[in-house]
């Protein structure tokens, strides 16, 4: 059975959520993680930093380092790049998790928002895979995995929040353009999104409680993660997977433990229709 042992992955976005969730499924086959995010100091307002999501993983089976990490900043993502080949010897996946979200119309966006989103989710997830490149080309099943949704340009993704969907779909052009790019080097790079909301932080600041109740637990995104970074690299590329379907075709159909209230009824996530839709 392939697992990720001695796999060293870079993940933005790590210090909670689902990018914590991807860090401990890998850290549970023994793989290396490197824990990047802006939370180096506590936040009254959200859980955890990468210092302990560093520890979570460590706990957990996996070696861990935590850098500090604003993927605003080109400078600070090579910095960090280098100090995690430093550590490990090398970079075997790159999981763009780190996301900026606002949902307002066009009217309702200040620039400070929009800016922040397009530099956060678009430029960061670009500039961070062009960083890991030199990397990922030496290793031996080379994995570049977004958290974005389907390319669909049907106007009912855009019109609610076009200044987040414009930041969002520009990571999904990234694996669009990037698997094209990078297939004859065998560099894979896919998309992974969720069919439901997840229980995020993040949620709980748009929603509060009662919507956190309809969602599923960021373990689902991290189970069907961790079955696309075990694929092929030189076959498995330029897709926009959703987190039931890639469970599903590894024979997992029982979601009800993902549920963050057994029973409750599932709020489907942006971009995607509802199962059976």
């Amino acid at each position: 059975m392939r697992t990720l042992k001695g796999k060293t992955l870079f993940i933005t976005g790590a210090s909670r959520g689902i990018g914590k969730a991807i860090g401990l499924a890998a850290a549970r086959d023994g793989a290396n993680v490197v824990v990047t995010g802006k939370s180096a100091a506590p936040n009254p307002k959200l859980p955890g930093t990468i210092q302990s999501a560093a520890e979570e993983i460590e706990r957990a089976g996996g070696r861990a380092l935590a850098l500090a990490l604003d993927v605003r900043d080109e400078e600070q993502i090579r910095v960090a790049v280098e100090a995690a080949v430093d550590r490990f010897g090398g970079i075997d996946v790159l999981v763009n998790n780190a996301s900026a979200i606002f949902l307002a119309g066009t009217a309702e966006t200040p620039p400070k928002r929009y800016d922040l989103m397009q530099q956060v989710n678009a430029r960061g997830t670009f500039f961070a895979s062009q960083a890991c490149l030199p990397h990922l080309a030496r290793a031996e099943n080379p994995h570049i995995l977004n958290l974005s949704p389907p390319l669909d340009m049907r106007a009912q993704w855009f019109a609610p929040h076009l200044a987040y969907t414009m930041a969002k779909f520009g990571m999904s052009m990234c694996v669009l353009g990037m698997a094209e790019e990078l297939r004859e080097r065998g560099i894979a790079v896919n998309a992974l999104w969720p069919r439901t909301i997840i229980d995020t932080a993040a949620l709980n600041l748009l929603g509060g409680d009662e919507l956190a109740r309809r969602a599923r637990r960021p373990e689902i995104v991290a189970d069907a993660a961790r079955c696309v970074l075990l694929r092929e690299a030189r076959t498995c590329t330029g897709n926009f997977f959703i987190d039931d379907e890639v469970l599903a075709s590894e024979g997992v159909t029982d979601l009800s433990r993902y549920a963050a209230v057994p029973g409750g009824e599932l709020v489907p996530d942006l971009f995607v229709e509802p199962a059976g839709g």
